[in-house]
């Protein structure tokens, strides 16, 4: 199986995967990007999975619809382009031979779900859309702190070799936040040299991995001393894993 990233707009990421004569796309916010890495690849669409409601990973689905006949998934509870089949907790979508699970992963919006899925021979790979940046984690239009600290949970548990497909190019900026919240953190120092090398050359950061997110991402370390500690020079009364995580997603919103 390969994994392609197609960047569109500013700083998204539709995520390709194919067998060298089917594909599947993820959060086709352009359908431009998509029709041209199919004509690229000499690829047919046979799915197309998204995560949430928001235009820019759902503005494409209609004109790729419609034009290859792919199959539509999307979550049981928000607004989608019309038709699809609708997918709720603990749903599977079998396509490219491959089984994908699909989790409820509410914060970023009130219905988004992720996509795991596990290629023979391969690290699993993670559709996490808006919920999991590199770095980082998506604003709380719709949910609480509390369903997105649990959703990042359920996706931190995941194995570590997890290969994890954001939706957006924000690594840089999210690694800018992290090491204000963890200055001696010697994983983040690292990577942020890596990040920079890729971005000057204009390489995607992504796929990150779960370890990797679990060692450098503050969203995903809230229960580590250091952050809790950090954070609570900020904001005295973030006394529990809740209120913790909503004072640094708040510090984060103000950064």
């Amino acid at each position: 199986m390969n994994l392609i990233p197609l960047p569109a707009f500013n700083d998204n990421y539709i995520w390709m995967l194919h067998d060298g004569q089917a594909a599947v796309v993820v959060d086709p916010g352009d359908a431009e990007a998509v029709f041209e890495a199919l004509q690229q690849h000499g690829l047919k669409l046979q799915a197309i999975l998204v995560t949430h409601h928001h235009g820019d990973h759902t503005a494409g689905v209609s004109a790729l619809r419609a034009a290859t006949g792919a199959a539509v998934y999307g979550p049981h509870q928000e607004r989608m382009p019309e038709p699809l089949t609708r997918l709720a907790d603990g749903d599977t979508v079998q396509v490219l031979g491959l089984t994908f699970a699909v989790l409820e992963v509410p914060g970023h919006t009130a219905g988004h779900i992720a996509y795991v899925v596990q290629p023979p021979g391969q690290d699993p790979i993670l559709f996490c859309g808006d919920t999991l940046f590199s770095a980082g984690c998506g604003r709380l239009f719709e949910g609480t702190p509390a369903q997105m600290l649990q959703s990042l949970s359920r996706l931190a548990a995941l194995p570590d070799v997890t290969r994890v497909c954001c939706a957006h190019e924000y690594t840089a900026s999210g690694l800018v936040f992290a090491r204000t919240v963890e200055p001696e953190n010697q994983a983040l120092i690292s990577y942020q040299v890596q990040v920079s090398q890729l971005r000057e050359q204009n390489l995607p950061t992504l796929p990150s991995s779960i370890g990797l997110e679990k060692a450098i991402n503050p969203f995903l370390r809230t229960h580590i001393d250091a952050v809790i500690t950090r954070i609570r020079q900020l904001d005295a009364s973030a006394c529990d894993p809740v209120s913790t995580f909503a004072a640094l997603r708040t510090w984060k919103n103000q950064f």
